[in-house]
């Protein structure tokens, strides 16, 4: 039996030729990659300004020896202490937003319990409104149990925006899960802690390294409150001494884009490391909330 020509197939009609697509996608691709390629260019060439073309017409490291070699009035290595101080404060709120929002998406995603529905509401309200809103009280409360200027004081900060969020996002992939898995294990004489950390956690890996991954993110780029509860140079984390290249009357641009690519990579290593985790984990939950 012959097989029906491609042009007599009714589902291939009106598709449009083939490079039509592409010639689509080349301005919008050259639209998105200028901006990051002229930032490269900034980095690289050592200069603060010039011609609006992304290409350098000269190599230089100084712009990144100068933010890696920043020192304070005392001569302490200042982006040491920064990339330092923004590590272990992204990383404290990653792993303590996944810790407290997988037992909660669990307890959420498996339990009827009065004021379930008031709790699930609850936190999907403090999603609806940007953390600077809760600036001043925060900085109040921060202020009374002397916890500015501190890696603990705005871990604790993030945290708050970070759990809400990392337990919506994995109590719908909880509800994907299909309960005759724990059940079965229920049976055969597994405790529900042995459930939970034997069955749901491997399962859910996926959506846990993307939950994880943007949080880390979200507290590695945040600006606005670090800005506001810290005031030591020891203490900044480094988007907040990226600001202090963005001067009243100039921007030092080169070095400005020298310490944005700088503070890309751990976010551009993360991504790679978990990419074989991203595909499914971003479609997490998309069939039940």
């Amino acid at each position: 039996m012959s097989k029906p020509r491609p042009d007599n197939n009714p589902s291939l009609r009106g598709a449009g030729p083939a490079w039509l697509p592409h010639v689509l996608l080349v301005p919008i691709s050259v639209a998105t990659l200028y901006p990051v390629l002229y930032v490269v260019k900034l980095a690289f060439s050592g200069n603060d300004g010039g011609s609006a073309s992304p290409i350098p017409t000269s190599i230089s490291f100084d712009a990144f020896t100068a933010v890696i070699g920043n020192t304070d009035s005392h001569g302490n290595w200042l982006f040491g202490q920064q990339l330092l101080n923004s590590l272990v404060i992204a990383g404290l709120t990653t792993v303590l937003g996944i810790i407290l929002a997988c037992t909660a998406a669990y307890g959420f995603a498996r339990f009827e319990f009065p004021g379930r529905r008031v709790g699930l509401l609850g936190f999907l309200a403090t999603q609806m409104f940007p953390g600077i809103l809760t600036m001043i009280p925060l900085y109040v409360l921060m202020q009374k149990l002397n916890l500015l200027d501190s890696i603990a004081g705005l871990t604790l900060v993030y945290a708050t925006t970070s759990i809400p969020f990392c337990t919506w996002t994995l109590k719908g992939y909880f509800d994907t899960l299909p309960p005759e898995l724990e059940e079965s294990a229920y049976i055969d004489g597994a405790s529900r802690f042995t459930i939970f950390t034997k069955i749901i956690l491997p399962l859910s890996a996926p959506a846990i390294a993307v939950t994880a991954l943007f949080s880390f993110m979200s507290a590695w780029n945040e600006f606005v409150l670090a800005y506001t509860f810290l005031s030591s140079e020891q203490a900044f984390t480094l988007p907040v001494q990226i600001r202090n290249y963005v001067g009243d009357k100039d921007v030092q641009w080169s070095l400005f884009a020298a310490s944005s690519l700088l503070v890309s990579l751990p976010v551009m290593a993360l991504f790679y490391a978990l990419e074989k985790h991203l595909v499914g984990g971003l479609t997490a939950g998309g069939v039940k909330g």
